[in-house]
């Protein structure tokens, strides 16, 4: 613990030298279907992390959820097909606080690896709802990111439009409902959403699913009830949410108490909305950094920001979400995503380097902020 300290005193006199490098985790892939962005933003990540300051382990989730320290290469993406190399090393997180850290099956021994934190770059179910964060809470590992608990009401778009709400953020108007309660009384269900948002068009959601996964457009009924079927496939929870017509800005914040809300960005869809194929697939989407926004909305969309981040109880790192409404100029707080990608194309980085902290530096401070959060 003392190297804990010492290290966090080094970086806060500006020294830049480490007397001993950390083992730091970085768990990818997971049982999600954002696992390739997760990959994606994994391997971002493995260029920019310092080798002279950290020792660091690559833990691959596959996608039926078998946990592996992957083989020493350089980047976590050299071949794709990793999951079957064979130097990878079946291997798991311990719950156990006399471990902080991985056990790993070598031939007929168990080894252990302490872990002076870890990294989740994991995107979705099963790694940004709050899972893994709980597991290594157990362990007492510190976790780069939100805890379990404020990942878990992230993720959860209804519990997030809930909490916002009741504390003053501006959201757009939503109505919620359960696939059960849809597959028991679809008509009354739809109703009820057509009484409550009045209009369409309309944006259906799975309440628990990151990346715009499983996010429709209703321009009408029939168009509504394709797109629950659709979300229904993703989330036991269905989210319908007003469509507001205005620009779509991002706000990065970095810090556990004193907070840092970045230059505000601007999302121009290559489609009709910034679903998931805009967002990591054709990179075909304008960014506008800064946002095409004056001053006075750029302020009030930053102390939004830190405000919904306290309120959500989040620690390291969000990205937080806006509309600006394009009749009244209304700031509208949309999503905060716990783990933001952090791929090539991907806003967060982007908008956090213009507040000082390249990718090198930030990965630096988000590992400085996870350790400060045991101390």
């Amino acid at each position: 613990m003392l190297n804990h300290i010492f290290i966090i005193q080094l970086n806060i006199y500006g020294v830049n030298f480490f007397m001993s490098k950390l083992n730091i985790g970085i768990i990818c892939g997971g049982n999600s279907s954002e696992h390739t962005v997760s990959l994606s933003s994994a391997e971002t990540i493995s260029k920019f992390i310092s080798k002279e300051k950290y020792n660091v382990y690559y833990i691959g989730i596959t996608k039926d959820g078998k946990w592996y320290l992957l083989g020493n290469r350089k980047y976590i993406l050299d071949d794709s097909d990793w999951e079957t190399n064979p130097d990878n090393q079946p291997a798991v997180i311990s719950p156990d606080t006399n471990t902080k850290g991985l056990i790993i099956k070598n031939e007929n021994k168990l080894d252990t690896i302490k872990l002076d934190a870890v990294i989740p770059v994991l995107h979705g179910k099963n790694g940004e709802d709050g899972s893994v964060q709980g597991l290594l809470q157990l362990s007492g590992i510190p976790v780069v990111g939100c805890d379990m608990v404020s990942s878990a009401a992230c993720m959860d778009k209804v519990i997030t439009n809930t909490m916002l709400t009741f504390n003053g953020i501006n959201k757009a108007k939503f109505h919620w409902f359960t696939k059960y309660d849809f597959e028991k009384n679809p008509e009354k269900c739809v109703s009820e959403t057509e009484i409550a948002l009045k209009k369409y068009p309309m944006f259906v959601k799975p309440s628990k699913a990151g990346s715009s996964v499983g996010i429709s457009k209703a321009l009408n009924k029939e168009e509504l009830i394709n797109a629950i079927k659709i979300a229904a496939k993703e989330d036991e929870k269905i989210l319908v949410e007003e469509a507001i017509v205005g620009k779509e800005v991002e706000c990065a914040v970095l810090g556990n108490n004193e907070l840092i809300a970045s230059t505000v960005g601007e999302i121009s869809p290559s489609g009709d909305f910034y679903d998931y194929e805009s967002k990591y697939i054709s990179g075909d989407s304008g960014l506008h950094i800064p946002a095409r926004i004056n001053n006075e909305t750029a302020k009030e969309i930053r102390g939004a920001a830190k405000k919904a981040f306290k309120i959500m109880g989040c620690k390291g790192l969000s990205r937080v979400d806006f509309f600006v409404e394009d009749k009244t100029n209304k700031v509208l707080l949309n999503d905060i995503n716990t783990f933001p990608g952090f791929t090539e194309i991907s806003m967060y980085p982007k908008l956090i380097e213009k507040s000082g902290y390249p990718l090198p530096k930030l990965i630096d401070k988000l590992i400085e902020l996870a350790i400060e959060k045991e101390l």
